[in-house]
């Protein structure tokens, strides 16, 4: 097994290689530009590492770890897209440097580009992969769909943001996992395990994603702290807050939910204070933990040697404590 950031370089230089720019360039070159943008590179990273867990080479991976990222970038582009952002990862975005038709369609050629990297493999691993891929791809357009339906709802609940968050985060963490899983050819019961981990620790990084994006350091976040108070989203941290204030409190929370202000600084912080005197922020941090530690239950289940279930638990413990 190799370094975390070992594996970002395998893929980083398995991506250079790829031949991305072609005829029309005007389909190609916004492709090229998003998958080049940089970013951690999580998702096929896990897909690498997955393999290596389950005694394959990360060689014979990186076809589908590819496939993992590209999804990943056609999903923010449409992302993107919905949210109307100028921004992603600190340059402009796909639809604000070309054009909104250009990034529906590039998009969507990439959500084929994803899949033709499947055809590297033997018949048996090109249906599984697909099977989980088409799987995956569909529950995190629900996911997607679930959240637009949330900015006009103001009955949230919290298991419904759970699955919500499931589906448009966690279960490509999970495929990821799954994905290395597969090209390995490990049991059924591996596989299935090693999904459960990466879904209970989706969870946990989106929960983190939203405590960060209100409690984050600005230097080191990487987007707008605060974008999510300002686009009055209803995350877990609003919805515990909902629950937890103070009649006025919650009066005064719904209106700063209810309109767009022009100080959105002064708002971020009246929001942040209650989120932090309902004890939403506390609670935010303590469901990060319990998804996290159910995480590291599921892979006490797997049969592979403890020392790569502590690479494991050790990759769980530093993704809690990033930054970005």
């Amino acid at each position: 097994m190799y370094a975390i950031t070992d594996y970002q370089s395998f893929f980083i230089e398995y991506l250079k290689k790829q031949s991305i720019t072609k005829e029309p360039q005007n389909l190609y070159m916004p492709i090229d530009y998003i998958l080049h943008l940089g970013g951690k590179r999580m998702r096929p990273v896990l897909t690498l590492m997955a393999a290596e867990i389950f005694d394959v080479s990360y060689v014979e991976a990186l076809p589908a770890a590819m496939a993992v990222e590209v999804f990943h970038n056609f999903s923010l582009v449409h992302d993107d897209i919905m949210d109307a952002a100028p921004l992603r990862r600190g340059q402009v975005t796909v639809h604000e440097k070309w054009d909104l038709n250009t990034g529906i369609l590039s998009g969507d050629a990439m959500l084929i580009l994803a899949y033709q990297y499947f055809e590297q493999y033997e018949p048996v691993i090109f249906r599984d992969l697909a099977k989980l891929f088409s799987k995956t791809a569909l529950e995190v357009c629900e996911g997607q769909q679930l959240d637009v339906d949330f900015e006009v709802r103001d009955d949230v609940t919290i298991p419904e943001y759970l699955q919500m968050i499931q589906y448009k985060t966690a279960v490509l963490v999970a495929a990821a996992l799954k994905m290395g899983a597969i090209v390995a050819d490990t049991t059924k019961e591996n596989a299935d395990l090693i999904y459960e981990f990466g879904l209970n620790l989706g969870l946990a990084f989106q929960l983190q994603d939203d405590y960060l994006d209100a409690f984050g350091d600005p230097e080191t976040f990487g987007k707008q702290v605060g974008g999510d108070i300002i686009e009055n989203k209803k995350t877990y941290l609003y919805l515990k807050a909902m629950q937890f204030s103070s009649e006025s409190q919650k009066v005064q929370l719904k209106g700063f939910f209810g309109v767009q202000l022009d100080n959105s600084e002064e708002k971020i912080e009246a929001v942040k204070e209650i989120f932090n005197e309902s004890g939403a922020s506390k609670m935010t941090q303590e469901a990060i933990e319990v998804y996290t530690l159910k995480a590291f239950e599921t892979l006490k289940k797997m049969t592979i040697a403890e020392e790569k279930k502590a690479i494991l638990v050790t990759f769980g413990k530093n993704l809690m404590k990033r930054k970005v």
